[in-house]
């Protein structure tokens, strides 16, 4: 069988430690058959030649900014066959300022509501809440989720706003607490796959550092996730 392709793109918002993170699965791509190329920043996706034939795109480039072009050229890659798969903002809040990426992917970080301000310490883990990622019907027949229970993280919990084509696999419930200017619970797609054109997306919101990756349910999601993307599993 002819070696399997992947494209690594990471960059963008280094508070999510767009390096540390994609280094945690390089490995696991290895390993399943991939020749992987890695670069810093998606000037790649431009390049019709470069992006000709991929298995599949892992991408973790939060916020930053991609051209018309670039855009284009993932879009028709996907399109084509190519799988597109990411964790968190590295692939949820990407490229915010192009309706073309968010139509691709279907779901946009909003935000990540955290403590109380009294509780506030100044530092990042502000940001961080317990919460529970919950299981939906679909999830237990899918290949990415087959044998995964609801499983709870303390890290950043994603509001997101997404459409009705996401294929919702894992979900969380963002309480309402005295003072929140919302009057109900929320609950957001936290896992989700898509197809487009002849393509696979699939996208994970936990995420937010090598920490959280390393998480058994998390590690496990996007391991599965990447594979099922570039058409290997399921």
């Amino acid at each position: 069988m002819a070696e399997r392709r992947a494209l690594v793109v990471r960059g963008g918002w280094e508070g999510h430690h767009p390096v540390a993170a994609t280094e945690l699965f390089l490995p696991h791509l290895r390993e399943h058959g991939f020749d992987v190329r890695v670069e810093e920043g998606p000037a790649v996706y431009a390049d019709a030649d470069a992006m000709a034939g991929l298995d599949l795109v892992v991408q973790c480039v939060t916020m930053s900014t991609a051209t018309d072009a670039e855009v284009a050229g993932l879009r028709a890659a996907v399109a084509a066959g190519t799988g597109l798969a990411g964790w968190h903002g590295g692939i949820a809040d990407s490229y915010r300022a192009s309706a073309d990426y968010l139509h691709l992917v279907g779901g946009q970080f909003a935000c990540h509501p955290g403590r109380p301000a009294e509780e506030h310490v100044g530092g990042p883990e502000d940001n961080y809440v317990p919460y529970r990622v919950e299981m939906t019907p679909a999830a237990a027949d899918h290949p990415v989720t087959a044998g995964l229970g609801d499983f709870d993280l303390v890290t950043e919990q994603y509001w997101v706003l997404a459409d009705g084509y996401c294929d919702v696999l894992a979900t969380t419930t963002q309480a309402v607490r005295p003072g929140d200017p919302w009057h109900r619970p929320v609950t957001s797609p936290a896992v989700w796959t898509r197809r487009w054109g002849a393509g696979r997306v699939f996208v994970a919101t936990p995420g937010h550092d090598p920490d959280v990756l390393r998480q058994p349910p998390v590690r496990t999601l996007v391991e599965r996730g990447m594979l099922w993307a570039a058409g290997a599993l399921g």
